[in-house]
């Protein structure tokens, strides 16, 4: 059974329980794509810019806000059956950033991060050109199937 420990870390974006249902109906269903169970555990921070910014330095080498940052426990070809996946961290101000630059809601541009985050708790990528056709079209047809649209 799916297991998401989320730590809300400002009050920019408050995580009602109804996101959070979405979010791991989000979750479970990239599981169930990529040919998961669910038997995971996954933990989401969601931090300000600077937090994101300094994370994206110390681990990436990138000085830069960016929106969502993945933290896999394991490569592609050992995910084990169970147990923790990684970490998720997100910057609540670029979730409302994007979703106005996009024009869709908030809520949409938080489940979209959490699919591609999730993605790469898995193992998929988007550095090179067939990867990143492979990533997009995951995204596109799990947020097909959970009813969310641009």
């Amino acid at each position: 059974m799916m297991q998401i420990l989320i730590d809300n870390q400002n009050d920019l974006i408050r995580l009602n329980e109804e996101l959070e249902n979405k979010i791991e109906q989000a979750l479970v269903e990239t599981l169930k794509n990529t040919g998961y169970g669910t038997d995971y555990e996954i933990s989401i921070s969601v931090v300000d810019a600077e937090e994101i910014k300094q994370l994206n330095a110390e681990y990436r080498g990138n000085d830069n806000v960016t929106d969502v940052l993945s933290f896999p426990l394991f490569e592609r070809e050992y995910i084990p059956e169970e147990g923790m996946l990684g970490d998720i961290v997100i910057c609540s101000e670029r979730v409302k950033e994007q979703a106005k630059e996009f024009g869709h809601s908030e809520e949409r541009e938080f489940v979209y991060l959490a699919v591609h985050s999730m993605l790469h708790l898995l193992g998929y990528d988007h550095m090179e050109e067939d990867e990143k056709i492979e990533m997009r079209s995951k995204e596109k047809e799990i947020m097909k199937n959970l009813g969310i649209f641009k």
